[in-house]
């Protein structure tokens, strides 16, 4: 019943961690004005880049059909800064791994070159334990750090024809130090992807025309060890361990062999409990009322709840395919960030919602009722599956999100074993309940009662269909820099409200058990309440007025005599976020701005913000969180990664005093 509420309080940050302190640094020319020449010439990204050198050598340059050859893959880091490990090991105190770039080697390679990159071998560098203060206090994590090498082992097949062969790595790592972390390196699907990477070139030679040349650097592969080939000869399955981390229930599965069996289990379990998410449950009381009716004909009941079951496992499957063979697409709920995938999802929702309320009571097409499907026939038990599942994908049950985003690592195969998995899990308790139908005796079969329940899910599904629409159209209508619109959750709230009044009076009119009616008017009641204080709630922009950045508004404010506050922020930078929450809307810097003492401009470089990034090398920055504070003049008052709220507000006054 709280669908579209918990919806839209659904939100995913990535990534990073809070964030080194300094102040205005002695001879830093004023704000505009471009930073030294020296500076300027330093090749500069803009990311984990600018503090970790990647490079990659070849153990041999020549190479001959049935040979064997590695390539170091070298992280020469800057001091005081290192990458996170290939499965980062987090503490509880500095949240989920899934917030964590983990560091990888993606090839590319010629598929006629005849070389083969077993990236599952690949022989990680050592690990450090270094103390972080991502949180409030220190903590030890395990890093890569100082010079670390990763060896990745290439087989040549023997039929591989000479000539020369570019293998292409292209490392994904985060770089942070002991508070801050940059911003990842250029991920898949990213703008600059294909263009990013590492060539490294291979001869493909006849055995009477190699010839003999040292090792590039000898000490460089000395941490190398040559029994990876024998073990990928004997076909021995490497680890592929999946880390599970819910409610304080650690534990790994390697999903290799006979483990995979148990991930599935673990994925259909997940899938199972999808059922319980706000994002279905709405739906499930529909289906429940659908089976109790149609309990005396038991084959038809079980057949209609395999198809059902059918449609769920058939999302889940178009869902496994687009993750396994489109490039870029690679989060369950991605298909949401699609307005036209979200809009129409909304009014098929919500022609199926206006009937199952009783509002197709004038006469429509007849095409127009396909979208509003009896569950007691095939095709609309199917349909039914389909937008059930469908409905869960803004969602993620426990066990579920982790064996989802492993296989979404895997052969295409595998993925979509695994998505066939959380289907099935999920469809289960529906063939439960066609199979023993008496489970739904308690449910009313008809009349009234049965018809004013059936309503009041109408109302909630077009709760949804409102939310899913509105989130569409306010993607379409944004123009950035500014945030989206979120007028439509007044909508989903006033739905909201009005199903929640329907079934008090109605329950009122239909029975005349005070029971009853003190049952389902507490509902009512609830759902009242949430509507109007889920719009309040959701509507309200934060005890921050920001502007969200421009040159022109910058200058405009500059002009007016004004102190302006600077935040560079991102969605993946999940220290800025505690910043945020923690000192600029604390309630002493939130008067400063409420009382017109210094205006808050936000910078948010979570996509390909040009101006913004450019303004971050206007000013001389290189990584975020990243505070400034500028007089009226422009001067540059105060600049820190790591602040507190005395910090901001003498920064302020300081300004204002010297304006």
């Amino acid at each position: 019943m709280i669908l579209p509420v918990a919806l839209i309080l659904t939100s995913l940050v990535t990534s990073a961690a809070p964030s080194q302190t300094s102040g205005p640094k002695p001879g830093l020319p004023n704000f505009g004005i471009p930073v030294p020449q020296a500076r300027a010439e330093a090749p500069r990204f803009f990311d984990s880049r600018d503090s970790v050198e990647v490079s990659a050598v070849s153990s041999q340059e020549d190479v001959v059909p049935g040979d064997d050859v590695v390539i170091a893959v070298v992280f020469d880091h800057d001091a005081g800064w290192h990458i996170h490990t290939n499965r980062p090991d987090v503490p509880p105190e500095l949240g989920e791994a899934d917030d964590y770039v983990a560091t990888e080697l993606l090839v590319e390679l010629d598929p006629r070159s005849g070389l083969t990159a077993h990236a599952p071998f690949i022989q990680w560098p050592e690990e450090h334990v270094v103390q972080v203060a991502f949180g409030a206090s220190p903590v030890d994590y395990a890093v890569y750090e100082g010079r670390a090498i990763a060896y990745l082992p290439i087989t040549v097949a023997a039929d591989a024809a000479p000539g020369t062969t570019i293998v292409r790595i292209r490392p994904v790592f985060q770089v942070c130090d002991d508070t801050t972390c940059l911003a990842p390196s250029p991920r898949p699907g990213e703008s600059g992807w294909n263009e990013y990477g590492i060539p490294v070139e291979l001869n493909i030679v006849a055995l009477s025309d190699k010839t003999t040349s040292p090792t590039p650097d000898p000490a460089l592969f000395g941490g190398f060890d040559p029994g990876v080939f024998e073990r990928i000869r004997s076909g021995e399955a490497p680890p592929d361990v999946v880390a599970f981390d819910t409610f304080g229930l650690n534990f790994d599965i390697d999903a290799s062999g006979w483990g995979l069996l148990l991930l599935l289990l673990v994925a259909a379990f997940g899938g199972f409990l999808l059922n319980l998410t706000p994002c279905v449950l709405p739906v499930i009381p529909l289906k429940i009322m659908a089976l109790s009716g149609s309990g005396d004909h038991r084959s038809r009941t079980l057949l209609l709840g395999i198809i059902m079951m059918a449609g769920i496992i058939f999302f889940w499957l178009v869902l496994g395919g687009l993750m396994a063979f489109v490039s870029g697409f690679t989060a369950t709920n991605q298909l949401f960030q699609y307005p036209a995938f979200t809009i129409t999802v909304g009014l098929i929702i919500g022609l199926m919602a206006i009937g199952m309320c009783g509002l197709f009571t004038i006469r429509l097409p007849g095409k127009l009722y396909m979208v509003n499907p009896k569950h007691d026939t095939i095709h609309g038990s199917f349909l039914f599956g389909i937008m059930t599942a469908v409905l869960s994908t803004p969602c993620t049950a426990p066990f579920m999100g982790a064996a989802a985003a492993w296989a979404t690592t895997e052969p295409p195969g595998i993925t979509m074993l695994v998505f066939a998995a959380i289907g099935l899990g999920m469809g289960a308790p529906y063939l439960l309940l066609a199979a023993f139908p008496q489970l739904t005796d308690r449910m009313p079969k008809a009349g009234a009662a049965s018809e004013l329940i059936k309503q009041v899910m109408g109302m909630l599904m077009l709760a949804a269909a409102a939310y899913f629409v509105g989130v569409g159209l306010s993607g379409v209508l944004a123009v950035p820099p500014e945030p989206p619109g979120r007028n439509y959750i007044w909508v989903v709230a006033g739905i909201l409200m009005a199903a929640g009044a329907w079934l008090v009076w109605r329950t009122f009119v239909i029975t005349p058990s005070w029971r009853q009616r003190g049952i389902f008017g507490i509902i009512g009641s609830l759902l009242i309440t949430l509507g109007a204080l889920g719009g309040i709630e959701l509507t309200d922009k934060g005890p921050i007025d920001w502007v969200y950045y421009t040159p022109e508004r910058l200058e405009e404010s500059l002009a007016d005599g004004e102190v302006v506050v600077l935040e560079f922020t991102a969605e993946w930078c999940l220290n800025c976020k505690a910043l945020e929450q923690t000192v600029l809307a604390s309630d002493a810097v939130t008067a400063l701005f409420k009382d017109g003492e210094a205006v808050p401009m936000k910078i948010d470089l979570t996509g390909n913000n040009t101006v913004g990034n450019d303004l971050l090398a206007e000013v001389g920055g290189l990584r975020i969180p990243l505070l400034i504070v500028l007089a009226p003049d422009g001067r540059e008052v105060f600049r820190g990664d790591f602040y507190t709220i005395e910090q901001v507000l003498e920064a302020v006054r300081s300004a204002r005093g010297g304006a």
